[in-house]
């Protein structure tokens, strides 16, 4: 199988820079460190298109370790003929690979496997060689009358059943019943114990599989396995039937009737049930690779969310009956105190709480308020207006999603942080911190948990988990980590480390041990390969050597220090580059860093929404503008956090004056919006938006 021309075809990049990113793949380097640190040989390409290299290359080498498990498995059972090699060789599809070798399979006996054993091949060469009619038929069926066939009728009924197999087991015909399938056929979806309604929209549901969207495909399953809907696929049978006789040509009726009776039995009872099956397991696991894109498109800007910097945080988590946690934390996120107060029902202790926090914010010189979105929050933002009107300096606040805080919490990775502390402050440090580090706080939670996508939990787990942790890879690599403030889970996301280096690192930095970038080394498994990976995303602010803190890779140091003295502005590169045996891109990158050292990428995203009055959905009008956080999108549309306690939903008809396929050609997630409210439903706390002129 040639590799890079296949993939050099499928992803428009060139067979050259694909063969490169190979190499280095092959060579054991990172996605990140390809991306970031090879750009000369890979013709600058992005970390996605790196990203897209690799997936689609680990497909085609298990498709070609499956075509080398066929061939092995046919070469020794005696199948194995050079035109079937040739044609698993040339075959770059795994169902298709699976349709040559299924009548080779070791597989339960068949219908026609019994007919073989009853000695009836010569009657079924007979019948569809020879056989002039059915007198001439059962006349020579006669001869395999036994006491296992009690008839020459019920001997060509099952004779007849070799050749369904056959039928069957032909490539074209089963890909006629495929074809149909991806063009014209249609799931029918309707209600069979949905008592609660919940799958209203697929009671009655008639649409073509090719154009199913995602949450549909996603949705009726869930319905179905509830045991809620029915489900059905129809395909174009007659026409498929007759597609499969074309394929088998005679002149001679009687032959042709015991044919269309082959079809009819191998179309219904193989191919139909087959295929069906094969077409569920496909439109799944398109829904799934979309949703999972969705999911990962959602997930990148969440994490690179602008930090808070240099602010004292305080974090609040609502409860009502066990109250509202409270925590402090200073402006690099270390905790310095906590409380727990009961300023809403059932206990209304609002005087008390006021002093409380009033005591807190002083105390710590607080910037900033963290509130929590989960239960009670509504009431106690209400709490948190009257405490900022009492201030004498005045201090805002902002939502949090905590989303996935409790996991977290309730972690091995939140009690190593803080053993002494109870779970519920855990939270409210998290609050806190998220404001702070979005990313640094949320690489704690697993990504599924942490509230944005959807039906994530009607996805494969697995390959949830290893895509998504391959955007937090990403993300990391793409700020870098400052080696001052990080968590050991941040760390092991960095390129090259795992958890065991990233809490060594972590232990030695404690201790004094890593005060410059080269002292990485000294770390107990971290060999030259692994520092040649991570060592350009680790930041040391603190380092005497200046280019610790920056993206400059150690290997560039002499470099930079050559260009250091010129003037950066006005510098010619093509000259620098030749003279220096450095390529523009890395010359260009060593540049920019140079510029702005410890520059942090996120800081170009929007800033985060702060308030100091609270607003509900009693103060909105049909046709006010307000801004608000995209806060998860979908398929259909975008849900956008406008600060009134219930996010609205800018529908995806809603969203441009062009047509779009997509919200994504719109909207990312965590952008602020400016939005006009065009629908209101108090009842059922519906908010419409449109981002519409």
């Amino acid at each position: 199988m040639d590799i890079v021309n296949i993939l050099a075809e499928d992803l428009k990049i060139e067979a050259s820079k694909i063969e490169n990113v190979i190499e280095l793949l092959d060579e054991g380097s990172t996605v990140a460190f390809i991306a970031r640190y090879r750009k000369e040989k890979t013709g600058n390409l992005t970390d996605v298109e790196v990203r897209e290299i690799e997936k689609n290359l680990n497909k085609l080498r298990n498709i070609e370790k499956r075509q080398e498990e066929i061939i092995s498995a046919l070469e020794n059972s005696g199948n194995l003929t050079d035109e079937l090699k040739a044609k698993i060789l040339e075959t770059n599809s795994l169902t298709l690979l699976e349709d040559i070798y299924n009548p080779y399979k070791k597989k339960r006996k068949t219908r026609a496997d019994m007919a073989k054993e009853l000695g009836l091949e010569p009657l079924f060469a007979y019948l569809f060689s020879k056989a002039k009619d059915e007198d001439d038929a059962i006349n020579f069926a006669k001869e395999f009358v036994n006491e296992d066939i009690e008839s020459p009728e019920l001997a060509i009924e099952k004779a007849l059943d070799i050749m369904a197999e056959d039928i069957n087991n032909n490539l074209d015909a089963r890909n006629i019943v495929r074809r149909d399938g991806f063009m014209r056929a249609r799931i029918l979806v309707s209600n069979k114990e949905d008592e609660k309604n919940l799958y209203e929209p697929y009671h009655d549901f008639n649409k073509k599989i090719k154009d199913l969207k995602a949450y549909q495909t996603l949705a009726i399953n869930r319905g179905e396995k509830e045991g809620a809907l029915s489900v059905k696929l129809e395909f174009s049978d007659e026409y498929n039937k007759k597609l499969i006789s074309n394929l088998y040509q005679t002149d001679n009726s009687y032959q042709k009737e015991l044919l269309d009776i082959c079809i009819n039995d191998a179309y219904k009872r193989l191919i139909l049930p087959s295929i069906s099956t094969e077409m569920r397991n496909n439109i799944t696991e398109i829904a799934e690779d979309e949703s999972i894109k969705v999911f990962s498109k959602n997930l990148k800007p969440y994490l690179l969310q602008r930090p808070i910097k240099s602010k004292v945080v305080m974090g609040l988590d609502p409860g009502y009956r066990t109250g509202c946690k409270v925590a402090v934390v200073d402006s690099n996120g270390k905790y310095l105190d906590q409380a727990v107060i009961y300023p809403v029902i059932p206990h209304k202790k609002e005087k008390e709480a006021l002093e409380i926090l009033t005591n807190l914010i002083k105390k710590h010189g607080v910037n900033l308020i963290a509130l929590g979105n989960a239960t009670a929050s509504r009431e106690t933002e209400i709490f948190v207006n009257k405490l900022i009107e009492s201030l004498d300096e005045k201090i805002s606040y902002a939502i949090v999603n905590e989303a996935g805080a409790s996991v977290y919490s309730a972690s091995s990775l939140g009690e190593e942080e803080f053993p002494d502390l109870d779970v519920t402050i855990r939270g409210a440090i998290s609050m806190a911190r998220r404001l702070q580090d979005p990313m640094a706080e949320l690489v704690k939670i697993e990504p599924k948990h942490i509230g944005i996508g959807q039906y994530q939990h009607d996805l494969n787990e697995k390959k949830l988990d290893n895509e998504l942790s391959k955007v937090v890879e990403d993300s990391v690599n793409e700020v870098g980590v400052s080696i001052n403030n990080a968590s050991y889970k941040l760390l092991s996301y960095v390129s090259g480390l795992n958890l065991t280096l990233a809490k060594r690192i972590e232990e030695d930095f404690k201790e004094g041990k890593l005060i410059y970038r080269k002292d990485l080394k000294k770390v107990k498994g971290l060999g030259d390969k692994t520092y040649k990976l991570a060592a350009g995303f680790l930041r040391f602010p603190d380092s005497p050597e200046i280019l610790d803190n920056t993206s400059v890779h150690p290997e560039s140091y002499k470099i930079a220090k050559e260009i250091i003295n010129y003037d950066l502005d006005d510098i010619n590169l093509e000259e620098i580059s030749e003279k220096l045996e450095v390529g523009l891109p890395t010359l260009k990158d060593i540049i920019d860093e140079l510029k702005k050292p410890g520059r942090d990428p996120r800081d170009d995203n929007p800033e985060v929404l702060t308030k100091s009055e609270i607003m509900t959905i009693d103060d909105l009008k049909i046709g006010d503008k307000i801004s608000g956080k995209v806060r998860n999108i979908t398929d259909f549309g975008a849900f956008v956090d406008i600060g009134v306690g219930i996010d609205g939903l800018i529908h995806i008809s809603n969203m441009s004056d062009k047509f779009i396929k997509n919200p994504n050609e719109v909207l990312t997630n965590s952008d602020i919006v400016e939005v006009k409210v065009i629908e209101i439903d108090k009842e059922k706390e519906r908010i419409g938006l449109s981002l519409r002129d």
